[in-house]
Parts: structure tokens; sequence; C-alpha cells
């Protein structure tokens, strides 16, 4: 069972943390973190494609990571840096993924991509459990959780 929200619902209760987050990922490469078979972790670089509500990722059907998500669809994305002052800022979701089968919602996502993919890569919607941002403003750092934290 999938567990979190689509990409609509962080945009309706944290509009800021959502818009940040779409400029830091949107066709850029990122960084997945899914968890294999054994329980240990795995990365992958990435890119993610946001708009329409839905937060997408495309991947080839034989790569590791897709087999990760199929089994237990765990997964931790993180936004890559432009240096390593942390100057860019940050951004991490985590949550479900779920492998779509839709072909109405994989146009949407064929549509929104700026890559044209293989009929054959699988599409998965990355469902949003959490979602932190660390940016700097003044010199300062900036932080913003959803859900909210006390």
């Amino acid at each position: 069972m999938v567990q979190g929200s689509n990409w609509c619902v962080l945009d309706e209760q944290a509009c800021e943390l959502a818009d940040y987050g779409k400029r830091r990922l949107d066709g850029k490469v990122a960084y997945l973190a899914t968890i294999k078979a054994d329980g240990r972790p795995r990365a992958h670089p990435v890119t993610p494609i946001i708009g329409e509500g839905h937060c997408f990722i495309f991947m080839e059907p034989t790569s590791p990571k897709a087999n990760d998500l199929i089994n237990n669809g765990w997964y931790c994305l993180h936004c890559s840096m432009s240096n390593s002052s942390g100057s860019s800022g940050e951004f991490q979701i985590s949550g479900d993924a779920c492998l779509v089968e839709d072909k109405n919602l994989r146009a949407v996502a064929e549509e929104l991509s700026i890559f044209k993919h293989s009929d054959r890569f699988l599409l998965f919607e990355l469902y949003v459990t959490a979602a932190v941002s660390k940016s700097y403003r003044g010199g300062r750092p900036h932080r913003q959780w959803w859900p909210a934290h006390d």
C-alpha cells in the first residue's frame, strides 16, 4: 500500500516549500536513495519530473533502482548541490514510489518531461510523506519542513 501524498498535496499545504522543491528538482539531476532486498541502502542519479500535481521518475526496467522500488517502494530523493558550501540550498523528499501503469498519467509525465523516454522505460510516481529544505537568506540558514515540525 502506497503511503504519502502526491505532489499536489504538498503544493496545497506548503506552497513555498513545494515551489522551492520544484526549482531544485524538476528536470535536474538529483539523487534517489532506495532500499535493496538485503536491507542496505543504494543511491542513484535520476532526473525528476514535477508538474500537474505529480513528481515522476522514468527508469530502465533493468535498473537496480527499479527493482528496489517495485520490491518495497521506499525512497528518499535529494537535489544535487552546486558546490560544497551548500549555498544553492537543499531540498529532500521521502515516501513511497508507485509504478505507473495508467496510460493517461504516463502521457502527462511524457508531456512534462524535457527528455524523450523510450516506451520500455518504467514510470514511477513519488508519493511524499516528508519534505525538508534548507536555503540561505542573508547568510543565515532557513529551514522548512512538511509536515510542519513544532
